[in-house]
């Protein structure tokens, strides 16, 4: 059905350039026609916190991992009421912004907007219009600063943006088709991710009975003495993290100067993916005065942890050009200790569990070095920890690559999504009779779907002007 669907029969010119030619019989409205901004405010602080992200638009902050503290009170909080739109300010060129579905409070560093009395704009529509690459240029063409980590969308700007707005009874139609669309390519995503979720049990069940095992199954074993760990090869000894590594720290508390580009980098623990440093599109840059003020004695001994918000999360510095954040602790491995059995022995899921249950905070995590400090290993000769570790990679190699290919079907799918929501909310395709016969589906089920893939984590910059 998708793949028969075609263009407006006739088109006219928007009158501006980003935008293009829109279908003939569309309106569009400057957005200070559909909305108006209002600035209510919490007074008491204990309305529902609301979390705005590019990836997920406003939804509950309590069902997000943010890396960020909470503020100590509330109060004075901007209140919204579900079809409010909100718009980060400072990150909107990233369109971290949404239609609220729930009532709740946000940012006062936010702006709230609410639909006109008469609106000729559905919520769901807007939601998914204004959300575009599209819209999200524009935003960025509109806001004021002095570099991209400092631009601002100011209410004076944004009303002043041209919405495209069909007709009430299409957008009901456009809005059928995209749910539709979305259903099917969440089946889709929800079935590779289950996937994914089977290969990296298996993978941490082979990760885990080396690290603890070792390789040989006829090895006498003894008693670890630590409960998690169980029963250790005879020949092995148990000791504690601290004891075996020259250094354990965390990063800045503190927040750097950021630039616009540079080749020093700014990383936190949502940095740590599948074993690796990711620099992302978001990750901030600072000069390289702050790089030498701030760097860290990390050499080809370190290995990084996440230690707030998500725990656990591991890598190996390989001579990258970064500074740490907080969330983000490194050890650095003694002579005894060799990193890749580290770097192993910290991807258990024993290992995790026991970290884990070590957190303090209710709403955000946080991981205390005294925890890593005391943590318990089992551990061989260094040159059988070398071989077990070598073992480890050669094991779990091709599940990675399995997981690779899923990961990358699942971003392809999503870069679909992605494109089809723009085309079809923009008018590039004529969907009416497409949603006319439309059967009526049951939308797919993903309140369960726990399965951690690393693609879509709540970023913490969004939440950075709270």
């Amino acid at each position: 059905m998708i793949a028969d669907l075609k263009p407006y029969a006739e088109y006219k010119e928007s009158g501006q350039d980003w935008l293009g030619s829109v279908p003939a019989h569309w309106s569009a409205l400057r957005a200070k026609c559909l909305f108006r901004e209002v600035d209510e405010r919490s007074k008491t602080g204990n309305e529902e916190l609301l979390s705005v992200s590019h990836l997920t638009g406003v939804t509950p902050r309590r069902s997000k991992t943010v890396t960020m503290f909470l503020a100590e009170s509330n109060v004075g909080h901007k209140v919204c009421q579900p079809g409010d739109l909100v718009i980060n300010t400072l990150w909107a060129w990233m369109a971290a912004l949404g239609v609220a579905r729930h009532a709740g409070i946000v940012s006062p560093a936010y702006g709230v907007y609410r639909p006109v009395p008469g609106s000729s704009i559905l919520p769901d529509y807007a939601d998914h219009l204004l959300r575009t690459p599209l819209y999200a240029a524009e935003y960025q063409r509109c806001s004021t600063g002095v570099n991209s980590s400092r631009l601002r969308l100011y209410p004076e700007q944004f009303l002043r943006i041209p919405v495209l707005a069909p007709p009430l009874a299409e957008q009901a139609d456009i809005m059928r088709f995209l749910s539709w669309a979305n259903g099917r390519l969440e089946r889709a995503i929800l079935a590779k991710r289950k996937v994914i979720a089977l290969l990296n049990e298996q993978k941490q069940a082979i990760i885990h009975r080396a690290v603890t095992r070792g390789l040989d199954p006829s090895v006498p074993l003894k008693p670890s003495g630590i409960p998690w760990l169980g029963d250790i090869p005879q020949h092995w000894r148990t000791s504690r993290l601290s004891q075996l590594s020259t250094r354990i720290g965390d990063g800045l508390h503190g927040t750097p100067q950021y630039v616009d580009q540079s080749p020093y980098y700014f990383i936190n623990g949502n940095n740590l993916v599948h074993g690796n440093i990711r620099l992302k599109s978001s990750t901030r840059c600072v000069n390289e005065d702050e790089f030498k003020r701030y760097k860290i004695a990390l050499d080809n001994s370190s290995v990084l942890i996440s230690i707030n918000g998500t725990i656990g999360s591991v890598a190996c510095y390989r001579g990258e050009s970064i500074i740490l954040g907080k969330s983000a602790a490194y050890i650095n491995c003694g002579k005894g200790l060799a990193r890749p059995f580290l770097f192993s022995f910290l991807r258990s899921p024993a290992v995790i569990n026991f970290l884990r249950q070590e957190v303090t905070g209710t709403t955000i995590f946080n991981l205390s070095l005294a925890s890593i400090r005391s943590l318990p290993i089992a551990l061989p000769p260094v040159d059988e920890q070398l071989k077990i570790a070598s073992a480890i990679e050669g094991m779990i190699a091709p599940i990675g690559t399995a997981i690779s290919r899923l990961e990358r079907e699942i971003e392809l799918l999503r870069e679909y999504r992605t494109r089809l929501v723009a085309d079809v909310v923009t008018g590039k395709f004529d969907v009416r009779e497409a949603a006319a016969r439309l059967p009526v589906e049951v939308a797919p089920d993903t309140t369960e779907d726990n399965t951690d893939l690393r693609l879509d984590p709540e970023s913490a910059d969004e939440e950075a002007a709270v």
